[in-house]
């Protein structure tokens, strides 16, 4: 079964820059654990059915223009009881909700114990960046040994076993200009079908441990430009002892992934022994990854100018929507 997270409301009111009305608790306290958001027009308008009492309930002009307009035999006083009467987590107000329509809120949010907050934005802009915010606290996720770094805008997950050299690359990776997200721990979480974002725990972010130098912190060490909380996971390079036995990619033709919560991502192995620049091989991967996802294969073009794979014009051309989707 999958694990349930959660985020203090606090949090999330902080964040949103949301101001807050009315809190029957402490915010901190409150947690929420649903990634949707609603608008209550359909409960306000006597239909209940599939209303989530867990869910962020949103407050707009639409729902403000029902309540102003209801018949003389219709009181919004009912509407509103119905709806937190149902204990919603919470209730927002869009920043174009008249006063009088939170003061006719209060009440009821009292009696029922609903927390009130006001958004400076309007209804689909707050609602957006609430639905967003929430992918990325909410998200299903695992904790993975390696490094995680953004080398040329491409984040890169490298693995490998302990002492391979993982740290002393990404050291070298800052030195050329790449920025550190997280090093021994990288928290992955699936924030889409197809996006993974890696980050640090709290307690390890920016630091790096160094066999015989010990644990430096790379933003105090090499500066603000040499790191970031938060990159997509792009690429992953593993990293090996070099083993005469085995038969290493050399063409690049098959391309290899590895699945992370559900998601594919290109795998690339790179053995290690004395001599190679492991940090140019790695900036390398990530310059040929990225091109490989705007549609071009190096591979597949030298093994087709030698005739050696048959292949259309344009399979190698990316088109439009790929450089658009891919940049």
């Amino acid at each position: 079964m999958a694990t349930k997270y959660s985020v203090p409301l606090s949090k999330i009111i902080a964040s949103e820059g949301y101001t807050e009305i009315y809190s029957p608790t402490p915010p901190e306290e409150v947690m929420v654990s649903a990634m949707e958001v609603s608008r209550p027009g359909l409960i306000l308008a006597r239909d209940d059915v599939n209303f989530s009492a867990n869910r962020i309930q949103f407050i707009g002009n639409s729902e403000q223009f029902f309540l102003k307009g209801l018949p003389e035999d219709e009181k919004a006083s009912d509407c509103i009881d119905r709806l937190m009467s149902r204990h919603p987590k919470a209730i927002v107000f869009s920043v174009s909700v008249d006063q009088d329509v939170v003061d006719m809120f209060m009440p009821y949010a009292k009696q029922y114990e609903v927390p009130l907050l006001r958004s400076e934005s309007e209804t689909s802009f707050a609602v957006s960046s609430l639905v967003s915010y929430l992918n990325v606290e909410l998200a299903e996720r695992e904790t993975r040994h390696g490094v995680l770094v953004e080398v040329f805008g491409e984040g890169v997950l490298i693995t490998g076993d302990s002492g391979v050299g993982k740290s002393e690359n990404v050291v070298e990776l800052i030195n050329r200009g790449h920025r550190l997200v997280a090093d021994d721990a990288v928290e992955i979480r699936k924030v889409s079908k197809r996006t993974l974002v890696g980050s640090a725990p709290d307690n390890i972010r920016h630091f790096i441990e160094l066999r015989g130098v010990g644990i430096i912190d790379a933003r105090r060490l090499f500066g603000m430009k040499s790191v970031k909380n938060t990159s997509r996971i792009d690429l992953v390079v593993d990293l090996e002892p070099w083993d005469e036995t085995k038969a290493y990619e050399r063409m690049g033709v098959d391309e290899e992934d590895i699945n992370i919560l559900g998601v594919n991502v290109p795998l690339c192995t790179v053995p290690v022994s004395p001599g190679r620049n492991l940090a140019v091989i790695i900036e390398v991967a990530a310059i040929n990854n990225r091109q490989k996802k705007m549609g071009y294969n190096s591979a597949k073009e030298l093994l087709s100018n030698l005739g050696m794979i048959e292949e259309s014009e344009n399979d190698n051309k990316p088109t439009d929507l790929d450089v658009w989707h891919n940049a």
